[in-house]
């Protein structure tokens, strides 16, 4: 965290980089009577220097009279536009261009107001407000309650939030209670900036959060996985985690996660299955950076929940033995369950599910003495997640024994190093027999129907044993397969 004079230094530094279409954008509001500031995260960011060409503004514009003015801000201007989608809200966006070379100014212009979730709704009531105060109290942390009127660059923090900025505090502008009681997501929004911004929540912000965690199953699926998303795509979600798990917010969201606080993994080495969990994400993070990654939801997701059906498959053998036979098939199942509940998208549900199920399939071969159709086998049940794949296996080694961690190491390098060469030979990526559908009918006269899905089944396991063996031989083949079947 910066301290205050270096969080004011580079606000102004922001300031004056958004100065020519923020100015222009405040002459415009002035003109129609209208004041416009500067608000919330894009405070926050321009006092952190981090401040992108995302900016949020409020005003005491209505939302028509938000509309009307950036329409004639944008109006001649090519590649500008302006949308209403937010507009129950109070919310008009607009972008515009930058320049060359620049991305584009994205805008997003609110009228003052507050969001109230009422006992039993799961959607705000929302209410337009006349005053700033009014609209800042209503925020959810004092880091987002500070605003910037434009015109003046006057600073407006009625709640203390550069002082809780500098400090690395995350604090309510009113009681924690209320803040989370308007709306709940606010409590795992508060995981995740203790994640992204590095903060460290208020005494009173944890004990309320442990007080309300039920609150938060009034919020929809869709904006709990929104903000688990967030979480998990910080730099260093380990705090977020941690906190949603010991605020109890996690029983409610993803109770996987605190299932497999007080399971011993297999190397009985590590305090629980949840922190090695934890570890393991970690360095799946660690792996995406150095191997050129941008970050990662299915990344993510997937080295979190990789073990999630441990406690279900616990068994106990003897005194001293544990085993979680057939935790990663079960926790494959466990998975598509949660993310289907959270409507994450299929194809992200169907790719996490399948690296779990396929997590351990890398030491069922022992200490790397890979056949080639062992080789071409992983890559065929990986198929367009083999790099994921990569990942994940490589970051679940989180043992403390450097000899065995070495060994593992250089195990899968070798693997990797067995799918390049082999990948340069033959057509890995798209692996298929030599013959296709059309050809088998033609060559056995077969019409569409489970024969032939048999017979392609049947070349397609001839192709991972030994390899390309071209057309002629794969007719050979196939013709020597059907007799055969036809004689049995």
């Amino acid at each position: 965290m910066p301290d205050l004079s270096e969080a004011q230094a580079n606000a102004v530094v922001e300031l004056l980089r958004i100065a020519p279409v923020v100015g222009r954008l405040g002459e415009a509001f002035a003109a129609a009577g209208h004041e416009l500031y500067l608000v919330g995260g894009s405070v926050r960011d321009a006092l952190l220097g981090r401040l992108g060409n995302d900016l949020d503004f409020t005003t005491d514009a209505r939302p028509d009279d938000i509309e009307a003015l950036l329409s004639d801000f944008t109006a001649g201007v090519r590649g500008a536009a302006v949308w209403a989608i937010g507009k129950e809200f109070g919310t008009i966006g607009a972008r515009v261009p930058a320049g060359k070379n620049q991305p584009d100014w994205v805008i997003e212009i609110t009228t003052f107001r507050s969001d109230v979730y009422r006992p039993e709704s799961r959607k705000p009531e929302v209410a337009f407000g006349d005053t700033l105060d009014g609209d800042l109290v209503r925020r959810d942390f004092t880091v987002n309650a500070m605003a910037i009127k434009i015109g003046e660059d006057s600073f407006v923090d009625p709640y203390g939030g550069l002082g809780d900025l500098a400090q690395g505090v995350l604090r309510t502008p009113g009681t924690p209670e209320q803040s989370f009681s308007d709306d709940p997501l606010r409590m795992m929004r508060a995981a995740r900036f203790a994640s992204q911004l590095r903060m460290r929540p208020a005494p009173e912000v944890l004990a309320a959060m442990a007080a309300m965690a039920d609150r938060i199953e009034i919020i929809s699926a869709e904006r709990v996985r929104d903000e688990l998303s967030k979480l998990l795509l910080t730099d260093a979600p380990r705090a977020g985690l941690a906190m949603l798990v010991a605020s109890g917010l996690a029983d409610h969201v993803l109770p996987e996660l605190p299932a497999m606080r007080l399971e011993l993994d297999e190397h009985h080495r590590h305090k629980d299955v949840f922190e090695h969990s934890l570890v393991v994400l970690e360095q799946a993070i660690d792996l995406e950076r150095r191997r050129g990654h941008e970050p990662e939801l299915v990344n993510r997701l997937a080295a979190l929940l990789h073990d999630i059906g441990k406690p279900a498959t616990r068994r106990f053998v003897g005194e001293n033995k544990v085993t979680f036979h057939h935790h990663d098939v079960v926790g494959a199942k466990l998975v598509r369950k949660r993310l289907k509940a959270l409507r994450f998208p299929g194809d992200v549900t169907d790719a996490v599910s399948k690296l779990v199920e396929l997590h351990l399939r890398f030491h069922g071969y022992g200490d790397g003495q890979w056949t080639d159709s062992a080789v071409r086998r992983y890559v065929r049940d990986a198929g367009d997640q083999l790099e994921r794949l990569h990942i994940l296996t490589r970051a679940d080694s989180t043992t403390r024994n450097r000899r065995k961690a070495e060994r593992l190491r250089r195990s899968y390098d070798d693997l990797e190093d067995r799918i390049d060469r082999l990948a340069e030979e033959e057509e890995l990526d798209a692996l298929r027999p030599e013959l296709n559908g059309d050809q088998i009918m033609e060559i056995l006269g077969l019409s569409p129907g489970r024969e032939v899905g048999e017979a392609y089944r049947y070349l397609l396991e001839l192709r991972i044993e030994g390899g390309p063996i071209g057309e002629d031989a794969a007719r050979e083949e196939l013709l020597r397969w059907w007799a055969g079947r036809a004689g049995a």
